[in-house]
């Protein structure tokens, strides 16, 4: 079965817009199409997020904290990464993410342009790309 890690940005919108294309890859990973992946500092990073005062208009606290006990049900926890990723990207805070697709074997989901330049390179696609592949 094919595993992704999706990155937090695109988790994000997954949750606050349930048409778009990351809601659609969310219940393709919860109807078993793929396994999602997940780990604590991608969840932790998540929360941060989501839990900023600009996202009260699309979820309250309690539907944040509901979501992320999704994750941690219906996805993969993996540990975080201890090693370095194969490769590094623009943004070193996303290299963390980088490590733990490879350390599961998963491909990277993101809309982040820093981890899109490393196509072929490594496993990283777009939303839309991994809904179609």
């Amino acid at each position: 079965m094919a595993r992704a890690v999706l990155d937090p940005g695109v988790l994000v919108s997954a949750l606050i817009t349930p048409t778009s294309i990351p809601a659609k890859l969310l219940l393709a990973a919860r109807g078993g199409s793929f396994e999602l992946i997940v780990s604590p500092l991608l969840l932790e990073e998540l929360g941060s997020v989501l839990r900023r005062e600009k996202f009260r208009r699309y979820v309250d606290l309690d539907g944040v904290a509901a979501y992320l006990d999704l994750l941690r049900r219906d996805a993969q926890l993996a540990a975080d990464p201890d090693s370095s990723p194969p490769i590094r990207c623009a943004d070193p805070d996303d290299d963390y993410l980088i490590a733990l697709a490879h350390s599961r074997d998963a491909a990277l989901v993101s809309g982040d342009r820093h981890l899109l330049e490393l196509a072929g390179k490594i496993p990283v696609f777009s939303p839309a790309e991994f809904l179609t592949d």
